[in-house]
């Protein structure tokens, strides 16, 4: 299967929808898993590509004493100053596209998916949107991802409702979308299921059939 015709799926879902465990169960089914969250670590971590221009345009104090992004004073910034996170994605959104096709052509005979917390808020020439065949969303109450995001150590209630209102409403997510995942009241087993399913419908399963080129 080359590149040009295997299946691309962009995942994406608010914090604590359950996204990073739709994404294992994707990888159980074959698909090969590229985490655009993990690329932005690497990116902003110490001796990460794009802490000079980070660096350059912010100032050395975001640079911690490690030489990462000193990411907790970036937060404060972008809650007081919302123009800091579109200047700061206007730098690691370009590195991460690279980065990103760089690590699916790692395995070209294997489906792939798109792991893109900001998918639906992506913007510019060609966002992700366009540059999948499919988006998968999953999706549940905001009430919902309070309470799963509060079980993690570290977490408070007004911090979970300040990360959830700097992402995209659920509306603009099922907006993008081609499928979405109802992660409410499902367990393991169930949501399982529903992934699967989806998966065996979107490859055509037993046999694989290529999808459409995504659109320019």
């Amino acid at each position: 299967m080359s590149a040009a015709t295997r299946l691309q799926i962009g995942l994406t879902g608010g914090i604590g929808s359950g996204k990073s465990t739709v994404a294992r169960m994707l990888v159980a089914c074959g698909a090969h898993l590229v985490d655009t969250d993990a690329i932005a670590r690497a990116l902003s971590g110490p001796g990460g590509a794009a802490m000079p221009a980070i660096a350059a345009h912010f100032g050395p104090q975001v640079v911690a004493a490690d030489g990462a992004l000193d990411r907790e004073l970036m937060r404060q910034m972008v809650f007081t100053d919302p123009a800091v996170k579109t200047r700061l994605e206007a730098i690691l959104h370009p590195l991460i596209g690279h980065g990103a096709g760089q690590q699916a052509a790692l395995h070209p005979e294997r489906p792939v998916v798109f792991d893109v917390p900001l998918l639906a808020e992506s913007q510019g020439l060609r966002p992700w949107r366009a540059r999948v065949h499919r988006v998968l969303v999953v999706d549940c109450r905001v009430e919902t991802q309070i309470a799963r995001v509060l079980t993690r150590p570290g977490w408070t209630a007004d911090a979970v409702q300040r990360v959830i209102a700097q992402q995209a409403s659920r509306e603009q997510r099922r907006g993008v979308a081609d499928a979405v995942i109802a992660n409410e009241g499902l367990d393991l087993a169930q949501l399982d299921a529903e992934v699967r399913a989806l998966w065996a419908l979107w490859t055509g399963l037993p046999g694989f059939r290529p999808p459409a080129s995504p659109p320019a």
